[in-house]
């Protein structure tokens, strides 16, 4: 799954208009390399967000085939 996708599907992101300009900004990390949207995503992966005022990192726990519940979308990953 494209980075983009993942992103707005386990709601750390909103939309994904807004996951694919904080990406393109250089503001998304994955495994500790920029990552551009396209980034195609693998359980395991270290996703690393720089908000304005805080980092969050996650590890990719498991990559859905489509759309997730509002109630499922955390255990798409775990905080570290």
């Amino acid at each position: 799954m494209r980075l983009d996708k993942f992103l707005k599907v386990s709601r750390l992101i909103k939309r994904r208009t807004v996951a694919n300009s904080v990406s393109e900004m250089g503001r998304v990390f994955v495994n500790g390399n920029p990552a551009k949207p396209a980034k195609q995503l693998k359980v395991g992966d270290i996703i690393e967000i720089e908000y304005a005022n805080r980092t969050e990192k996650v590890e990719v726990l498991l990559i859905p085939t489509g759309n997730v519940s509002v109630q499922d979308a955390g255990t798409l990953y775990k905080m570290i």
